[in-house]
């Protein structure tokens, strides 16, 4: 099958890619490039689907690597192959074997590369990731293997994106409460509803962290279904489950 991710030049030097759903083998309403084990999609679909992106870095299946993603902050540092069912939420490694894969259906994928240090990283940075310190976290992952954060690029792939992420007053409180400049990031909608810009509060987050070459690759996986898996569009449209999009960075 072939495969067409975007990519960021940012990240340039390092074997990366936000794949779509385009391509895989995957039917019905996971049609495509589900990678997602927590579907119900057929497993060996999943299992075909991870293997294609796994042969586009041309590398073996086992080499790519994903953890058991639970809206955290925290991070794996990764050495060698590792089992994929450890809680967390973002990877950190030096090791050039491995494939660091994040899967996302409206949450932001964010991929790192320190050209320098020659490491990389991967986060899954959903609202909860992202307050919580998922994208701070990984940055200091990176830099106890030798990274340093002014070297740092960091690119987040397709996210859902302000316009079409409705929230109530509760979720504002929850991100403003100990970050009233996190204010900005809202707009006002119908009634009592805001859109939150999502990845603009990424962005921000990784330059407070010091990081000096970041970039939203500005797709919104709402608003194209057919190049995207979205979790809202899937619910706002009654649908049985959805797929999950993978990021991956390699070495």
């Amino acid at each position: 099958m072939t495969l067409n991710p975007i990519k960021s030049d940012l990240l340039f030097g390092a074997k990366h890619g936000f794949f779509t759903r385009l391509g895989g083998t995957s039917r019905g309403i996971y049609q495509g490039l589900n990678c997602g084990r927590g579907s119900q999609d057929r497993p060996d679909d999943v299992q075909k689907n991870r293997a294609a992106v796994a042969e586009y870095f041309g590398a073996a299946e086992s080499q790519l690597q994903s953890v058991h993603q639970i809206h955290s902050a925290d991070v794996v540092t990764l050495s060698a192959i590792s089992p994929d069912s450890t809680k967390a939420d973002a990877m950190v490694t030096a090791t050039p074997s491995v494939i660091l894969g994040i899967l996302t259906a409206d949450c932001q994928p964010v991929l790192f590369y320190d050209p320098e240090a020659q490491v990389i990283g991967a986060a899954h940075a959903g609202s909860k990731g992202a307050k919580a310190g998922v994208l701070q976290n990984t940055v200091a992952a990176m830099e106890k293997l030798g990274a340093n954060r002014n070297a740092i690029c960091a690119a987040i792939g397709p996210s859902i994106s302000q316009k079409a992420y409705e929230v109530g007053p509760d979720f504002l409180d929850d991100i403003c409460c100990d970050d009233p400049e996190a204010l900005r990031f809202f707009a006002q909608g119908q009634g009592d509803r805001y859109q939150f810009d999502l990845p603009g509060y990424g962005l921000s987050i990784l330059r407070g962290a010091g990081l000096k070459q970041v970039e939203w690759t500005g797709h919104c996986t709402y608003a194209d279904p057919d190049r995207f898996f979205s979790y809202r569009h899937c619910v706002h449209h009654n649908a049985a489950d959805y797929g999950r999009l993978i990021a991956c960075i390699s070495l």
